[in-house]
């Protein structure tokens, strides 16, 4: 007997269906059946599904003689389903990799609810992927009834994003209604029924936003259906009185549920949307709970259809009005900045201020942050004020660190008056340069894709970006910080703006230089990694050919296990990733099961640096910070081709590799399982790459930027011979000393 039975109604998806089917019979968990159900399509999708049960013995195709819709179709395979769990696959939607084994984990370490509760993201049509706003709700240990976690119930109440334990399902005699909206009968019934319900807060099916064609998207009487279904559900609440405390809910849900209907502009033909209304008010006031205060939103459905129109009409004309209040009030407080900056600019500047920023105003963080820590240290006369973005960002600062917030009278007084300013991004546009002030920009790294004028070749990659404002931004640089002569050549070349390059070395990474072997052993504590266990570091980046940045490269649980024993693999995610669907798809799940440690919110990311033996990347310039800690570093190359093609490389990142270059997982896998990972062949490429990228990192790039900028001193540094130019004819793509 299988532990999930996946039923897949199929009607007119051809298009869709064999990355519906590959999602699922691609997973590596196997312990499945799947039941299509071909609701008499007439398109190809009948030998589509076909084709699929003659290759794999999992697939069982049922064929209908006539179209049924959505809700009988899953109907008709429930009596052939024999596994443990029913999970209903819609047949335009997917599978995320590793979903059923994360579901299978989860059920088993919460005794086998009856229901399971997963989350899910919107892709769309154009290529955007946006996660279920609501996902917090998941977060969840606990196993518990709806009626003590009442919020569940605030989800999209669809029954795809669940799993329901088949002999549950079947004693309780639960199916699906025909018509629209289908699953409002079936969902609120279920967990309401429900007496032990879980969730997993991990993204497992994509739910695929169809420009046209979907049954949301099509303008028809059918929604009137909707009437009808949530008729059904208070029939059931009505025949279970244990049930009745529920009604004044499902009342509220059913008006805000057929409002949002009428909002909508293609879902209900102009002539028969005050009928909607009509019929909407009628049920609203049938099953109306007695003594119960109708909520303010939904009173529009006490009165007429002429009424609501008002109400709506009225409510864009405020939204309206609001929204060109806002504009005049900006305008308004502009115009008045520009004045008080105009009178402020004969104001001479404080040679004792300095301004700092970092990863746009996120916090005291990087090159900025170490810059700071030492010209407290060694120039204390000079006063240090962060720019940050809100409040959040300022929760977690020592009590004796001086802020300003973006855009408020504060960071307007310091920042017109302050002499040095000291950021990793560029500062806003409206930021005036006075004469004498001195920026500085310290960049984030050392640069191994393009960069500034560099992405004007390629468009992917500039995507949302304005190259010329970010140099018009640049040409207030003062000084530019180089950590080797190829960032001296590239920023040059990328950023064509009147800077002086200062090889000063990264300020950010002076914690790295000399670091000894217990450099990280506070970091390891903190992020739980037990004693004795080597840390693997595995730290991704974005990717330009994909919208969003996201392409998972490796099975994150497989590498965890394939490791082995005495092996902890922490995982970093590049900041521009962290906020997006990337750690719903699995990364905080396996991190609150133990698999691995997620290290993406921590605040210093040399501090999980100095707690790794080993950092396992693709293109992230982190690797060039890795290298000054002469620990082994692991290049997955699996797509550089397409890396390179879409972002533009500085330099061939596998030909002139810190460590050794895996082109598959297979590869990467051996390395470990080999002890390659730490030859010698690796340190001598290691200790190449240290000499070509490492060279200006002595663990005083702070203190000589304090020194040379701020107290006026001799430069005092690392030598440097002269900038080599690569050969343009030999090396078109590249920027490298030749």
């Amino acid at each position: 007997m299988p532990r999930f039975s996946i039923i897949v109604p199929v009607h007119k998806v051809q298009g869709y269906l064999h990355a519906c089917l590959d999602s699922v019979l691609g997973q590596s968990y196997r312990d499945i059946e799947v039941i299509a159900v071909d609701d008499r399509s007439p398109d190809g999708c009948g030998a589509i599904l076909d084709d699929y049960a003659a290759r794999d013995e999992r697939v069982r195709v049922l064929h209908l003689p006539e179209n049924v819709g959505l809700g009988p179709a899953r109907n008709a395979g429930m009596p052939h389903a024999t596994g443990d769990y029913l999970f209903f696959l819609d047949s335009d939607d997917t599978l995320t990799p590793g979903a059923l084994r994360a579901l299978a984990d989860r059920l088993e370490e919460t005794g086998d609810p009856d229901v399971l509760v997963f989350d899910y993201a919107r892709t769309h049509w154009w290529g955007g992927t946006r996660r279920n706003v609501l996902a917090h709700l998941l977060a969840t240990e606990d196993v518990f009834t709806a009626a003590e976690r009442p919020q569940i119930l605030d989800l999209l109440m669809v029954v795809w994003n669940k799993l329901y334990r088949r002999d549950f399902v079947e004693r309780e005699g639960f199916a699906f209604p025909p018509g629209y909206y289908e699953d409002t009968p079936w969902t609120f019934p279920v967990l309401l029924s429900a007496e032990r319900i879980a969730t997993l807060d991990r993204i497992c099916l994509y739910y695929r936003q169809r420009r046209q064609g979907s049954i949301l998207s099509t303008t028809s009487r059918k929604h009137f259906d909707v009437h009808e279904q949530y008729a059904r559900v208070f029939r059931f609440v009505d025949d279970r009185p244990a049930l009745a405390h529920w009604r004044p809910f499902l009342h509220a849900k059913m008006g805000e549920h057929c409002l949002d209907i009428l909002a909508k502009p293609d879902r209900l033909p102009p002539s028969d949307r005050a009928e909607f209304f009509r019929r909407t008010a009628e049920l609203f006031r049938a099953h109306r709970p007695e003594g119960v205060r109708v909520p303010a939103g939904l009173r529009v459905l006490e009165g007429g259809y002429s009424r609501y129109l008002l109400r709506r009409q009225a409510g864009r004309a405020g939204r309206e009005l609001g929204r060109r209040a806002r504009q005049a009030r900006t305008a308004t407080a502009e115009r008045v900045a520009r004045g008080r900056s105009a009178l402020n600019l004969h104001r001479p500047l404080d040679p004792e201020l300095a301004v700092y920023s970092a990863f746009s105003h996120r916090g005291v963080l990087g090159d900025p942050a170490a810059i700071h820590r030492a010209a407290r240290e060694l120039a204390p006369h000079i006063r240090g004020v962060w720019v940050l973005a809100g409040e959040e960002q300022a929760a977690g600062l020592p009590p004796d660190t001086e802020y300003v917030l973006l855009d408020s009278p504060g960071y307007r007084r310091v920042t017109e008056r302050a002499t040095y300013f000291v950021n990793n991004v560029n500062w806003p546009g409206a930021l005036v340069k006075r004469p004498g002030s001195v920026h500085v920009h310290t960049h984030q790294g050392t640069p191994l894709k393009y960069m500034g004028a560099d992405l004007l070749d390629k468009p992917g990659a500039r995507h949302g970006v304005d190259v010329p404002r970010m140099l018009r931004r640049a040409d207030r640089w003062d000084y530019s910080l180089v950590a080797n002569r190829h960032s001296e050549l590239v920023w040059e070349r990328a950023f064509p703006c009147h800077f002086t390059s200062l090889r000063t070395g990264s300020p950010r990474n002076d914690v790295l230089v000399g670091a000894g072997a217990d450099g990280g052993r506070e970091v390891r504590a903190r992020l739980g990694v037990p004693d004795g266990h080597t840390v693997v570091l595995y730290a991704p980046t974005r990717r330009d050919y994909r919208r969003g940045g996201l392409v998972e490269r490796i099975d994150l649980a497989r590498f965890a296990a394939d490791l082995g024993e005495g092996r902890t693999l922490v995982v970093r995610l590049h900041p521009s990733l962290a906020g997006g669907p990337a750690r719903g798809l699995g990364l905080s799940e396996l991190h609150r099961r133990g698999v691995l440690v997620d290290a993406t919110d921590e605040p210093e990311v040399q501090d999980v640096l100095l707690a790794a033996d080993v950092l396992v990347t693709d293109y992230s310039a982190l690797m060039f910070d890795y290298a000054l800690l002469d620990r082994p570093i692991v290049i997955h190359a699996d797509d550089w081709d397409a890396f390179r093609a879409s972002r533009g490389a500085y330099a061939d990142i596998t030909a002139e590799a810190p460590g050794h270059v895996s082109r598959s997982y297979r590869e990467l896998a051996w390395l470990f399982d080999s002890g390659t990972w730490q030859d010698e062949e690796a340190a001598r490429l290691r200790s190449a790459f240290r000499e070509r990228y490492c060279e200006f990192d002595d663990g005083r790039a702070a203190e000589r930027v304090v020194r040379t900028l701020m107290l006026g001193e001799p430069p005092a540094g690392p030598p440097a011979g002269p900038a080599r130019v690569p050969s343009q004819a030999t090396a078109p793509d590249l920027l490298i000393p030749s």
